[in-house]
């Protein structure tokens, strides 16, 4: 088994990939982590296949190739049910999050006895990028204040953590809508102990943002079943598994 496993979920970020899978397999060699990297992809029509096809021969990349089904939460959940590691790490394949900060949240979960540890932009040391638009930071601190009834982490739209698989065999179901995929692995598997990374969030470097209305009602409907999850549903009612799993002094909050 190896030690560390980092979940890519993709859609058309073959040019992204290019320059993301080498600094992560540096990464890894440099921080003496032994892992593989999962590209989770759903059906790209832009030679994602063919780029992680040829990479594979000379780095720990692997290919998950999902057909007829799109959206970055499950892909990201698909990639957790398919890896083989101690810790997952999860991230966007489009520099938004720093690779560097990988071993360091790889360090938090193991060290630091906790839960899930989230690469933040709001907790002190992070950052946004300055280009972000005004419409594109308001958006991210209503959604967070949305959901200071589910969790106290202060960024908990993160797409960039570490969670020990182990963790996930406590969620007896996963019902994610959309692409808040953290948040709903705090609630579903009751992180709580969550360590905050601050890191310096950047602004894609290639391709389009996925963020558009229908994301944001999504993300309304997601809220609702989560805070149906953890104040409303009754004890004893049954639960469908929808998913199996085998599996700086960083500032910790408690996650609820």
């Amino acid at each position: 088994m190896n030690d560390v496993a980092i979940i890519i979920p993709t859609f058309r970020e073959r040019d992204n990939l290019e320059q993301l899978l080498p600094t992560l397999a540096d990464i890894f060699m440099r921080a003496s982590i032994s892992g593989e990297i999962v590209v989770v992809d759903d059906s790209s029509d832009d030679g994602t296949d063919e780029l992680c096809e040829r990479l594979a021969k000379e780095l720990p990349v692997r290919l998950v190739s999902r057909q007829g089904e799109r959206g970055l939460a499950t892909a990201v959940l698909y990639g957790l049910r398919s890896a083989e590691a101690e810790i997952c790490v999860v991230m966007d394949a489009d520099f938004s999050h720093p690779p560097e900060a990988v071993p360091q949240l790889v360090s938090a979960v193991r060290n630091f006895d906790c839960d899930m540890a989230i690469g933040s932009r709001y907790v002190r040391g992070g950052s946004l990028d300055p280009n972000w638009s005004l419409a594109r930071r308001w958006n991210s601190k209503v959604a967070t204040l949305l959901a200071r009834g589910l969790t106290s982490v202060t960024d908990p739209m993160a797409g960039f953590f570490a969670i020990r698989k182990e963790k996930l065999e406590g969620a007896a179901e996963f019902r994610p809508i959309g692409y808040k995929i953290a948040l709903e692995l705090i609630v579903r598997c009751d992180c709580q102990s969550v360590t905050e990374i601050p890191i310096a969030f950047q602004d894609r470097r290639s391709g389009e943002s996925k963020l558009s209305l229908t994301q944001q009602w999504h993300y309304i409907r997601h809220l609702g079943r989560l805070y149906w999850a953890k104040y409303l549903r009754t004890e004893g009612l049954p639960r469908r598994v929808v998913m199996e799993a085998k599996e700086f002094r960083p500032e910790k909050r408690r996650a609820a």
